[in-house]
């Protein structure tokens, strides 16, 4: 429920304020696409987390360039996926004797 909020959140910032602000992301994917996908594969938490991760890195100083959504987590933030019950693998039934 929360993932889907933010995800809304994001697409109307891309529909209403992004087209307003023009194009000037210095990442690859923007910082949007960024957003969307954290969120779609990290759940809200982490996602929300890596968001605001990418966007304080967003400054005149910055570089920029390719910087893709982690597949895997570093592990300060595995803490996170642990408490969403959405990225959790499930279990492979045990085998009887």
């Amino acid at each position: 429920m929360m993932r889907a909020l933010l995800i809304g959140v994001v697409k109307g910032y891309r529909l209403i304020l992004s087209p307003w602000l023009g194009s000037a992301c210095r990442f690859e994917p923007t910082c949007s696409a960024y957003s969307l996908q954290a969120l779609e594969q990290h759940g809200a938490a982490v996602g929300s987390y890596l968001t605001v991760r990418r966007l304080v890195r967003c400054h005149p100083w910055c570089d920029g360039g390719h910087d893709p959504v982690p597949q895997e987590l570093p592990r300060s933030l595995r803490l996170f996926s642990r408490l969403n019950p959405s990225n959790t693998q499930p279990s492979s039934p045990k085998k009887s004797s």
